[in-house]
């Protein structure tokens, strides 16, 4: 076992589930499968595999699989059993011609952006050593294995190795991880950007090939205590999933502007912590699905529902989008803590043209909650000079000198369940004392910071600034009474009942979803129209959700979680003693 394999202050999902109460923010949600689908560790697995002659086993990078290895040979020693292993990392190109390879797409000198990579993961691999490995007719038990496999195109029991793209980023961060091809692991923000824009792509589009045949699927996070399931019980489940309601495990990171509210409110999550900034509750290429049968859990990659089931998942917006889901809802938590840094995100074109994305950041800040006199920063004073603007900043990031940022950008008073809109090109920042429901199109990372409050990062080196993306994509005409106006939704009343409202949140016309949010006493029949709905519960305790093909599941507060299009409809019933509020995001 590698020492000092994972650097975070969160903690491991565990194997098994831990009680959860109602009213309270569960961390570990599951979808729960008949008794039985889910198995539990080395020795259960190793008598599954002796009862084949020939393995592939394939995964996702940061998986220890030399681990793998020696664990399960303790099982076939056991049985006096001849096992022959061939690792397929012996069939890489070099790192230099890797390296060669990549670097058109991890934008050079740029720390954080590159371009997201058209290879796939043959690419990788000298063909001529692929072809080369070979089974050992005298062995009782053949095992390829490592990154690839499958390209071996060997025949035999197909097993994936997946990991949670959290746990990947924890263990490439204590250095126990590399990237795809590289001998050793760097700093982890280079090792992200190359993460990001090369070895995702590169091995989702490998997962989204093998998965419709692949025979056993393992959750690795836990390197001494795997969990797997078989195959077609997999594709069966998230084939469930995708006709009724799932939510995805949230992650929680801290952060240079990070509050308390998460910190003091949310069972489960490590207090011994600064603060936490983030909380991932939809942020699907980070995400996994956890289900859960006799007790014991297991993880995989949320992208595995999308390679599967994406049409019923999307419904009319598949044409549209494809395996990419088009929606993110996160928290960003600034109680007692920073401002956010003063940014804008890019616009479609220059999204495309930069970063090879197929839509771009078009973010939404819904006030969850508040404290008194907190603000949010968006859009411009009537009298911008942009010329002004931007050599202020420049000074600013060159002199360390502090930059009175309202003379140039508009300070906002704010109040729960006010709605916010951030088209692409918008100047704006959560101010202090908010937790913001982040509604948004997916892409995340896609954040020109242009002024920081010169301020230090968590690792005590400053963030990086972005001031000249910043500049060719802000919309100088997002200023003074059209802010109010244009960029603070009006609610406005479309629907009613007998004890509930459907309220209008309109967004902005460059935003590619729309929002709804639902008051309710009692309870209500929603139909999904052939759209996938993501909701967030934002006022009141907890909510029973039944699908009309009968499967009811419980959400608590601030929980995010979607009903897919083929769902048909649903029934909202209130559990609160009081009205509820809902939020709902949906394509246009």
């Amino acid at each position: 076992m590698i020492n000092n394999w994972r650097n975070s202050s969160q903690f491991l999902m565990p194997a098994v589930k831990q009680k959860t109460q109602k009213g309270k923010y569960d961390i570990y949600p599951t979808h729960v499968l008949e008794d039985g689908k889910i198995y539990k560790g080395f020795e259960s697995l190793a008598n599954e595999l002796i009862q084949h002659r020939t393995i592939l086993m394939d995964g996702f990078i940061g998986v220890f699989f030399e681990d793998f290895r020696k664990n399960l040979q303790k099982y076939f020693d056991q049985k006096k059993l001849n096992v022959h292993w061939v690792d397929t990392s012996t069939a890489l190109k070099s790192e230099a011609e890797i390296e060669k390879m990549i670097a058109p797409f991890l934008g050079g000198n740029d720390p954080l952006f590159g371009t997201r990579t058209n290879l796939n993961l043959v690419d990788f691999f000298l063909p001529e050593k692929l072809k080369s490995l070979a089974l050992d007719k005298t062995a009782g038990l053949n095992i390829i294995y490592g990154v690839g496999a499958q390209l071996s195109e060997i025949d035999g029991l197909f097993v994936y190795i997946d990991l949670p793209k959290n746990e990947l980023q924890y263990r490439a961060r204590s250095k126990a991880a590399t990237n795809l091809g590289a001998s050793k692991a760097d700093d982890i923000k280079p090792m992200y950007k190359r993460f990001y824009f090369v070895d995702w792509p590169v091995l989702n589009r490998h997962k989204q090939q093998v998965l419709p045949n692949t025979d056993i699927v393992i959750d690795s996070q836990r390197p001494e205590e795997i969990t797997w399931i078989n195959g077609s019980d997999l594709r069966n489940s998230l084939k469930t999933l995708s006709q009724n309601v799932f939510r995805v495990r949230p992650w929680f990171e801290p952060g240079a502007w990070g509050g308390n509210r998460m910190l003091k409110n949310i069972d489960g999550l490590n207090k011994d912590v600064p603060n936490y900034a983030w909380s991932f509750e939809l942020i699907v290429p980070e995400n996994g699905l956890v289900f859960e049968s006799s007790g014991k859990l297991l993880e995989v990659s949320f992208d595995s529902l999308m390679f599967m089931e994406a049409q019923a998942v999307l419904g009319e917006a598949y044409e549209q989008f494809g395996y990419e889901f088009p929606i993110r809802f996160d928290f960003l938590d600034t109680f007692d803590g920073g401002n956010l840094s003063i940014q804008c995100h890019p616009q479609k074109k220059y999204t495309k043209k930069h970063f090879n994305e197929n839509f771009t950041q078009e973010e939404t800040y819904y006030i969850l909650d508040t404290k008194e006199n907190a603000n949010v920063y968006l859009g411009f004073q009537e009298d911008i000079d942009p010329n002004e603007f931007e050599n202020t900043l420049t000074e600013s990031f060159k002199n360390k000198t502090e930059v009175d940022i309202e003379k140039f950008v508009l300070k906002l008073p704010v109040n729960k369940h006010d709605l916010f809109l951030i088209p692409p090109g918008t100047i704006h920042g959560s101010g202090i004392n908010n937790l913001v429901l982040e509604i948004s199109s997916t892409p995340y990372i896609f954040t020109f910071k242009m002024y920081d409050w010169l301020r230090l990062d968590l690792d005590g080196k400053p963030r990086p600034l972005n001031i000249q993306r910043g500049m060719e994509n802000l919309c100088f005409d997002r200023k003074g009474d059209d802010v109010t106006e244009k960029l603070l939704a009006k609610p406005v009343l479309i629907d009613s009942g007998n004890d509930w409202q459907l309220f209008h949140l309109p967004t902005h016309k460059k935003h590619l979803y729309d929002i709804h949010r639902i008051h309710l006493q009692t309870e209500v029949e929603i139909q999904t129209e052939n759209k996938c709905h993501v909701l967030s519960l934002v006022e009141g305790s907890s909510i029973i959700i039944e699908t009309q093909n009968g499967v009811q599941k419980r959400f608590n507060y601030a929980e995010t979680f979607v009903v897919p299009a083929a769902a048909g409809s649903y029934k909202i019933t209130n559990e609160s003693d009081n009205e509820i509020r809902i939020v709902k995001a949906f394509i246009k």
